[in-house]
């Protein structure tokens, strides 16, 4: 069994930063990817951004050159660090984990993919 916990979030002003932490309990499957996905009300969960066993980094869209995620896997921790944090930021933010095969596969962007869930934090930008 696999638990994990994030933290770090709150509220904060646009043009803000925060950082979310994931740790990761139990039995994590080995070469596993972690990643960082949201969910606003009313809307579907949104992938966010991952990074596999190798440290090769992907990320959403929306959030590509203002959000940088990172990994120990000594610890098996995640952290997500946001810059310049927009009104349409605001979510719960779950931390995930799984495995998609060796060390350097990419991960999945897609929610139903993954294996492992955190309960989430709740991010709140006021504009």
């Amino acid at each position: 069994q696999v638990q994990l916990v994030e933290s770090g979030g709150g509220l904060v002003q646009a043009g803000d930063s925060l950082r979310l932490s994931c740790s990761c309990s139990g039995r994590p499957e080995s070469a596993n990817a972690m990643g960082w996905f949201r969910q606003a009300p009313v809307k579907e969960r949104e992938f966010v951004a991952a990074i596999n066993w190798a440290h090769t980094t992907y990320y959403g869209d929306s959030v590509k050159g203002r959000f940088t995620i990172y990994r120990d896997n000594t610890k098996n921790t995640s952290a997500l660090q946001m810059n310049n944090l927009r009104p349409e930021d605001a979510a719960v933010h779950y931390c995930a984990t799984s495995r998609f095969g060796s060390k350097r596969a990419i991960p999945s962007r897609d929610p139903e993919a993954w294996r492992y869930w955190g309960q989430g934090t709740q991010v709140t930008v006021s504009s």
